[in-house]
């Protein structure tokens, strides 16, 4: 008995979970195409063949919805960074900088793949306090990139790491907009090159004063 109850858990997870990512994909056609203001929840249902108290009893309501789209967006371009980065060290890769372009090159990727939802996030409206969330997950991202280039405490490092996050963001923004997957490669090949010229891992001495 046990065991068919186990089974019959899994089985109603199983159903919640497929429940939610059928109303994530709807809400990701619904909300890029129309944006944040205008879409509405009946569209969402509608186009997720779902009913209004599904939705609000898996997310609560349109900004909930929103920011849970984007928890999954910002999720999937952690993972595919994480798992390029550990693929690279797998390969035997020790370099903090190979290892940071490694994951710069699979969230450039993921930009591409997902552009819609990166054209979205980064230039589309946009619930109340959704910049600051935003902003929040920016510096929890620069963290993340200073642990992996093993940069210091000093001023300069942390604004060469914020420098470095900023411009993969800023690629992945003009990556989503990019008429072609050629113009987008280009865009990523150039964003790679300018890491590497910066050269964070570099020490110059400190100017005489």
């Amino acid at each position: 008995m046990a065991r068919k109850a186990n089974g019959g858990g899994a089985w109603r997870w199983s159903r919640t979970a497929e429940t939610r990512r059928v109303l994530l994909n709807a809400a990701r056609e619904v909300f890029c195409e129309q944006g944040f203001t205008d879409a509405s929840i009946s569209d969402v249902v509608s186009r997720a063949g779902s009913s209004t108290g599904s939705l609000y009893h898996h997310f609560g309501g349109k900004a909930e919805l929103f920011l849970a789209l984007w928890e999954d967006h910002r999720t999937t371009l952690e993972q595919a960074a994480a798992a390029a980065v550990a693929a690279a060290r797998a390969d035997g890769e020790d370099d903090p900088l190979n290892l940071f372009t490694a994951g710069a090159h699979a969230f450039l990727e993921g930009s591409w793949q997902r552009r819609d939802l990166t054209r979205l996030f980064m230039d589309g409206d946009a619930p109340p306090g959704f910049e600051l969330i935003r902003r929040t997950s920016g510096r929890e991202w620069v963290r993340q990139n200073a642990v992996l280039l093993g940069a210091g405490t000093s001023s300069v490092d942390r604004m060469t790491v914020m420098v470095l996050t900023g411009l993969i963001g800023e690629a992945g923004r003009e990556i989503a907009t990019s008429a072609s997957k050629r113009e987008a490669n280009r865009i990523a090949d150039a964003a790679i090159v300018l890491i590497r010229r910066l050269d964070p891992l570099s020490r110059t001495a400190e100017p005489a004063t």
